[in-house]
């Protein structure tokens, strides 16, 4: 770069840019505008000038320095077009103020979009993360969106294509995205294999969730819009690999859940569609699973518990043994739920009803040795089941005497509570020791 420096730039606060005036503002008209107007107030030369919200930070700055100390000239990639993009825009590098100037070479750039590769589209994505907000406001991030469900389309028998989501890109959007999603081929295109419907599912997994979001809009399948099964298993497949690399999910702050929420919302709405024609009791759970890691609103929360309760015989004991919270080793809470959800449905008949019982029993003498567990808890889920449920309390005794036997030890006065146990006990389940 020229040694000559007579310009201070400071960007985000991050970093400063020691510059020669002539050379940024020969390109910058934004820049251009700024030193006009400082010039006139004070001297720049001391206090230099200030730059906040540039897209990409201080590595954009850079990277678009080089393009004008380069007499207009930089290598131009699928990784890097995207921050040069919104950079260009940023600074009013049109044609207007420099002839081949920074924004007609990378909208040049972007003009083939369509017919860059399966990788290429996720590879220029990924790099919007940083600046993506401002990646939307200039309409960057929706063609890319557009054209990577174009490449989706086209190398698999999905119909991606929603009515829906028309209102979500202009006219022309919508037309290259019907032309190219019904090409059999593009120049530079990954070739999966057909016969798998998910052949996409793992490459996405590293899209932010926003950028995931912003892919389910572009469908017209978010939240309660979401019919697609495929879709929907998608999503779960994303939600885990997700949790898989962050280790435990209990770890995200409350920030960083919320940028999930709206995807585990659209997971419940898309199962709850589909219901009992795709998932069993055991899958239903493990989707439950996935989604409370990253949070769901109380509503899908519901919808989802019910339709597993529904399903309640069909499960086993290790598909209950879900882990808790409030220090204690399962949740116990949430089987006390759906318990109640498959009680107090429609049509279950007396064998169902004592299937469902034998594994509540089971479910008892499993959470009895955790010293955690209150006494309300360890009964509300024995009371959860009519007392026809049962046609005989062996599998209730032994969970009691486990409880009261391993509880009792941590306590200064284990006579004097396995004794006020025993009667509370005896109050609620007389039948035990009669």
């Amino acid at each position: 770069m020229s040694l000559h420096c007579d310009l201070q730039i400071h960007v985000n606060g991050q970093q400063t840019f020691f510059l020669d005036e002539k050379i940024v503002s020969a390109y910058s008209g934004r820049l251009r505008k700024i030193i006009r107007q400082e010039k006139r107030r004070t001297q720049i030369k001391s206090s230099g000038i200030e730059v906040d919200n540039f897209p990409g930070g201080s590595d954009g700055f850079e990277l678009v320095l080089r393009f004008c100390y380069n007499r207009g000239e930089i290598g131009i990639t699928v990784s890097n077009v995207s921050l040069l993009h919104c950079s260009a825009v940023f600074l009013g590098m049109s044609e207007k103020v420099a002839a081949s100037n920074l924004m007609p070479q990378t909208e040049k750039f972007l003009e083939d979009m369509f017919y860059w590769s399966w990788n290429d589209v996720i590879a220029s994505l990924k790099s919007c993360e940083t600046f993506l907000s401002y990646a939307d406001s200039v309409g960057l991030l929706p063609k890319l969106v557009c054209a990577l469900l174009a490449k989706i389309a086209q190398n698999s028998d999905l119909n991606l294509i929603n009515s829906s989501s028309s209102s979500s890109s202009s006219p022309e959007m919508a037309s290259r995205f019907r032309f190219s999603s019904s090409a059999k081929t593009t120049p530079d295109s990954k070739s999966p294999s057909r016969s798998s419907k998910a052949w996409w599912f793992d490459d996405l997994t590293i899209l932010s969730p926003l950028i995931i979001e912003m892919v389910v809009k572009s469908l017209g399948a978010h939240g309660s819009e979401n019919n697609s099964l495929t879709l929907t298993r998608f999503l779960l497949h994303y939600l885990k690999t997700v949790s898989q690399r962050k280790g435990n999910t209990t770890e995200f702050t409350a920030s960083t859940k919320s940028d999930y929420i709206g995807l585990t919302d659209t997971v419940v709405h898309g199962v709850i569609l589909v219901g009992k024609t795709a998932f069993s009791c055991r899958g239903l759970l493990r989707v439950l699973r996935i989604v409370s890691g990253f949070g769901i609103s109380k509503d899908c929360r519901v919808g989802l518990e019910r339709l597993i309760g529904g399903m309640l015989d069909q499960a086993t004991l290790d598909d209950l043994l879900v882990s808790g919270h409030d220090r204690g080793v399962y949740d116990v809470n949430l089987v006390v739920r759906l318990i109640r959800v498959f009680v107090n449905g429609d049509g279950r008949s007396a064998q169902k009803i004592k299937k469902v019982a034998r594994l509540v029993d089971k479910y008892l003498g499993e959470i009895a040795p955790d010293q955690n567990l209150k006494m309300s808890k360890f009964l509300g889920v024995a009371e959860s089941l009519p007392d026809a449920a049962r046609d005989c309390y062996d599998g209730v005794y032994r969970a009691i005497d486990t409880f009261l036997e391993l509880n009792v030890q941590a306590v200064e006065s284990p006579s004097i509570v396995n004794h006020q146990n025993r009667s509370i006990i005896w109050n609620n389940f007389p039948n035990v020791f009669g």
